[in-house]
């Protein structure tokens, strides 16, 4: 947005237009020049409508609304030190700010300028809840003073704001947030990272797409080196929201024509040339110098006039402002409003506080029931309505798994090898189980060893599996009572203690089931399941035929297959011909027998979880609970009167967002009225 102007400032006029779309647009009026004894010195008459939009904004700002997430239109103000920042807001403002070595601006200096035709300028500083009224001789101190309460009185930098309103006549109306300049070194007293705290801040400030960033640039270095370029490029690549004043522009005028038409830094928003107030010159007869020296210098004066000098500056910023301001304020209302209904919804579906024994007591036998109900669906019937994408919680599928994989545990491990040594443990049984009798008797004795040590070499896997399986369980029952319980703190210690205490005995009572099962297994041998007669009758089938191949065939072999169990290394059998029949009679039951005591061993346990659950589910746990609660530890129901920490302090939080945003919407709902536009 360029402002032609020769010798004269432009007449800008801003007026909101209602559309079909309900959105607003700003138009910015460009009239013909005027002579710049014919207005205001700094700025020209300007529509009245925009400075209750900026008072609008200005209490949002106040609201802190930034903190509910929406951002507000601003002009950010950035340079490196000593680029000149200060006087040129000094020239746009017409007052004197802190001058000295090193940072002058420590916070971010919020600039209110209001144009007043008031016969004596009237500033005044908004920090820390309170206002502090200066006038211009004394508002250099006045900022100082304020900046030690906010910053402390060394070099250092705060990111908490400081307000300068001033109103005066011929000042532009704008708003401005002046930010530290950027600095590498620090100097005595300042923070060695000071540069990353400037840093943090001025981004803070210019990444959201509602800032304009206004980049002051000294004519006397080289636009590529600057830190601010560099820091605005990495938020605003393009430029589109980049507008660049130069000053010190009779202090390096060489190539300055050069530098602001070659754009090698990407200034969207264009740039303006200005000359800094010097010594003791008022500010009228400033600006009355940098006119001449654009008019009359042999090289400024080459530069158009429609990109120099303050009153130029001021009307771009004016324009600039008012087109941010139309494009993000229909946005702002609908942001707003969406956050307003979203937080009230939430403050309301809030749990009352309790406030009596009664109300305490429906609530906790409304949590019993909802938790309840909850278990039933994923440990028993299998329904994920209330957890579909957290699968640790689709139970019924989880226990599965586990069950499977302790199922192919036990028939992968060495114990139900039956390749493994064939033969040869049943052969050294056999030897050490000779008595003085008839041939050809199967011992007992032996089958019994044999089992015994097969039992015992297994033993610990089912109990690891039921260890495993309910210290799942108390995941899910937890996390389940957590979740109903979230708006009772009381209760939900308590609940959650309940809980522990009652897996803590379920397990114990799983393991000595299982301990039971294991002993039952070593005890005796005994089944009724007709599979195993079957089994026992294929493999002695191929009794014959085997040893035969073992003891008999030519060339001898290594290995032999037996179906149902594979191939077989055969090559130390044949030391033991005497006792080879009897050995493989007696895998043939083991075998066969195995099969047996392994199903029982997964599904008796299968069984026994699926009781213990249901009895948690619809005894147990209810039971536990209320046990506790009404414990001497657990301190009855009226414990659930005391409201959550994270409730009551969400709840606080609420209410004050809540709050912010009916204020906010009353503040932009009566400036939509006064400049009637509406969302």
């Amino acid at each position: 947005m360029v402002v032609t102007s020769k010798r004269s400032t432009t007449k800008a006029t801003v007026s909101f237009n209602h559309r079909d779309d309900s959105s607003s647009v700003a138009l910015v009026h460009v009239d013909q020049p005027q002579p710049l004894s014919a207005v205001a010195p700094i700025v020209s008459s300007y529509n009245e409508k925009i400075r209750p939009v900026l008072d609008a904004l200005e209490n949002l700002r106040r609201l802190n609304i930034a903190k509910e997430g929406i951002q507000l239109p601003t002009i950010v103000v950035v340079g490196d030190q000593s680029s000149g920042k200060s006087s040129v807001l000094e020239s746009l403002a017409g007052i004197s700010l802190p001058r000295g070595q090193g940072i002058c601006t420590r916070v971010p200096l919020v600039m209110r300028l209001q144009n007043h035709p008031v016969p004596h300028p009237e500033l005044l500083l908004e920090f820390n809840g309170k206002t502090v009224f200066t006038d211009e001789a004394n508002v250099s101190d006045a900022i100082n003073m304020a900046t030690e309460e906010i910053a402390g009185s060394a070099k250092g930098i705060s990111n908490t704001p400081l307000t300068l309103v001033v109103k005066k006549n011929g000042v532009p109306d704008l708003t401005m947030v002046d930010l530290p300049g950027i600095t590498r070194v620090p100097v005595h007293g300042q923070p060695d990272n000071i540069y990353d705290q400037i840093k943090d801040i001025i981004m803070e400030y210019i990444t959201p797409e509602e800032s304009i960033i206004l980049n002051v640039l000294s004519a006397t270095v080289d636009f590529t080196t600057c830190e601010s370029i560099r820091m605005s490029q990495t938020v605003d690549r393009t430029g589109l929201r980049t507008l660049a004043v130069v000053t010190k522009a009779d202090k390096s005028p060489e190539g300055l024509l050069e530098k602001v038409t070659a754009d090698d830094v990407n200034i969207g928003l264009g740039y303006v040339c200005v000359r800094n107030r010097i010594g003791e010159e008022s500010y009228e007869e400033a600006r009355e110098e940098e006119q001449k020296l654009f008019d009359s210098h042999s090289l400024l004066s080459r530069i158009d006039k429609s990109i120099v000098g303050i009153p130029v500056l001021a009307q771009k910023l004016v324009q600039v402002q008012a087109m941010i301001i139309s494009k993000t304020l229909p946005e702002i209302i609908k942001k707003i409003n969406e956050k307003l209904a979203s937080n009230a919804n939430e403050l309301e579906n809030l749990p009352a506080n309790l406030s009596s024994v009664a109300d305490a007591m429906t609530a906790f036998m409304h949590i019993l029931g909802l938790t309840r109900d909850s278990l039933k669906k994923i440990l028993l019937t299998g329904d994920f309505e209330e957890y579909p994408e957290d699968n640790h919680m689709h139970c019924t599928a989880r226990l599965v798994e586990m069950l499977n994989l302790y199922a192919n545990d036990l028939e992968s491990c060495d114990e139900s090898d039956a390749k493994k040594n064939f033969l040869m443990e049943e052969i050294k049984v056999l030897e050490e189980a000779k008595w003085i009798g008839l041939p050809n008797f199967m011992p007992r004795t032996a089958f019994l060893t044999i089992l015994q040590r097969k039992v015992k070499g297994i033993s610990y896997m089912p109990i690891n599996f039921v260890d495993n399986v309910w210290d799942y369980l108390e995941s899910v029952v937890i996390s389940v009572l957590n979740h109903h319980s979230s708006n009772y703190y009381q209760l939900q210690v308590s609940t959650r203690r309940a809980g522990e205490k009652l897996i803590a005995k379920k397990k114990k009572n799983s393991i000595q089931h299982v301990l039971q099962a294991v002993e039952m297994e070593k005890l005796t041998d005994y089944t009724c399941n007709p599979e195993y007669l079957l089994e026992y009758n294929r493999l002695v089938a191929q009794q014959e035929s085997f040893i035969k191949e073992v003891l008999n065939a030519e060339p001898k072999p290594t290995h032999v297959k037996l179906e149902g169990v594979g191939e077989i290394d055969v090559v130390n059998l044949r030391n033991y011909p005497h006792v080879l029949s009897q050995a493989f009679d007696l895998k043939a039951r083991m075998i066969a027998y195995w099969k047996i005591v392994l199903r029982r061993l997964i599904d008796s346990i299968a069984l026994h979880l699926m009781l213990s659950i249901n009895e948690l589910i619809n005894n147990d746990l209810q039971k536990e609970i209320c046990n506790d609660l009404l414990s001497s530890t657990g301190g009855g129901i009226e414990r659930l009167l005391e409201e959550s920490p994270s409730i009551s302090g969400k709840r606080e939080k609420l209410s004050r967002s809540v709050k912010v945003l009916r204020e906010s919407k009353e503040t932009v709902t009566r400036i939509m009225d006064r400049i009637g536009i509406y969302d």
